[in-house]
């Protein structure tokens, strides 16, 4: 099964996908978080038979959900009314770690996409 990574952001969104196996998480793009975002994410999912959205779900130390949260409920109802399969998978400083990684790059954002998926594909969830 072809899976595909969001990280929400306020101003970007990055994306990554599975391989045609469905084991590897690969940086895919990073979009602007505008009126344009659902349909770039649909047109992604189509033109790579993703089958399944993951969407990071940020939330703090604690427990509690932080300030982009709502907005990440919000763009995941969305998603769903247009008939996307989403779930949320608990995601913790994934851009810090791209950065950590690779320095803060054009990619930092697909690649902290693509922790959050790897990070779903190890948890076991996918099946």
């Amino acid at each position: 099964m072809r899976v595909m990574a969001l990280d929400f952001g306020e101003k970007r969104v990055g994306v990554a996908s599975t391989d045609d196996s469905g084991e590897f998480a690969l940086p895919r793009a990073t979009y602007p978080n505008d009126g344009e975002l659902i349909d770039k994410i649909l047109e992604l999912k189509l033109k790579e038979g993703v089958e399944r959205v993951v969407i990071g779900e940020s939330k703090n130390l604690d427990g509690t959900p932080n300030i982009i949260m709502g907005a990440i409920t919000e763009f995941k109802k969305a998603l769903e009314e247009r008939g996307v399969e989403v779930v949320l998978h608990p995601e913790v400083y994934s851009t810090m770690e791209a950065r950590r990684i690779q320095g803060n790059t054009q990619f930092t954002d697909s690649s902290a996409a693509a922790i959050i998926l790897k990070s779903y594909l190890d948890s076991g969830y996918n099946k």
